[in-house]
């Protein structure tokens, strides 16, 4: 199956009851478009803490290192998230906002941030991690975005063993990608259209849903 354009990912999600898990991403811009439903996303970041309200039609994106929570005061919050780096995120770009203890401990880490695999256990992942971001949050209020480097440097910790196995990936999927438009522009200017007659269409069916951080969440996996 071909890429999606842009080796981006694309998912449909249904945020959870009352919100989802806070967390980052450490290498991976990701961008929402509300499809329904009415909620906020909080962030805390390099510009601050920030509250961003959610309703059909809104689109924004926010940057690596950017710790974001949806919260939904009802049920019916649903987002088509368009994530970069395609692969990345599911290979542990994200790092969720538990407690400064569990992030100082590997093993603790992964045993908080595993796979739910029931309402409850969702649950449980998401209200550590609230935990963890409502004391950060406290301290960047009291303190500026500076109260961030402890986190920032916890989540690069995390995540140096897999950033190899990383690359690796991002070649496949996102390099591979731009140096691919790159020969069809060279072949255009050259007056040679030959990859036009290779053009096709795919369809992906809908995966089934799984827990999420944020929801219930319908990942597609362009690889399979």
């Amino acid at each position: 199956m071909s890429g999606f354009p842009g080796a981006v990912g694309v998912s449909q999600l249904c945020v959870y009851a009352g919100g989802g898990s806070p967390h980052l991403h450490t290498a991976s811009t990701e961008g929402y478009v509300v499809l329904r439903g009415g909620g906020t996303l909080s962030t805390l970041g390099g510009d601050g803490p920030g509250e961003h309200p959610l309703e059909p039609g809104t689109v924004l994106w926010f940057t690596p290192g950017t710790v974001h929570r949806l919260v939904n005061p009802g049920d019916d919050l649903e987002i088509l998230v368009v994530m970069q780096n395609a692969g990345l995120p599911e290979a542990g770009d994200a790092v969720l906002t538990f407690p400064a203890d569990v992030l100082a401990d590997p093993e603790a880490y992964a045993r908080a941030a595993a796979a739910p695999r029931t309402e409850e256990e969702a649950a449980r992942r998401r209200d550590l991690a609230v935990e963890g971001f409502e004391a950060l949050r406290e301290r960047v209020r009291r303190e500026g975005p500076s109260a961030m480097k402890d986190l920032y440097e916890a989540a690069a910790r995390l995540v140096a063993p897999r950033v190899e196995g990383w690359r690796g990936i991002w070649e496949e999927r996102v390099l591979a990608q731009a140096r691919r438009t790159a020969a069809h522009l060279d072949a255009l200017a050259a007056g040679d259209s030959s990859h036009l007659t290779e053009s096709s269409v795919t369809r992906a069916a809908p995966p089934e849903r799984r827990f999420g951080m944020c929801g219930r969440l319908r990942a597609w996996d362009w690889t399979s």
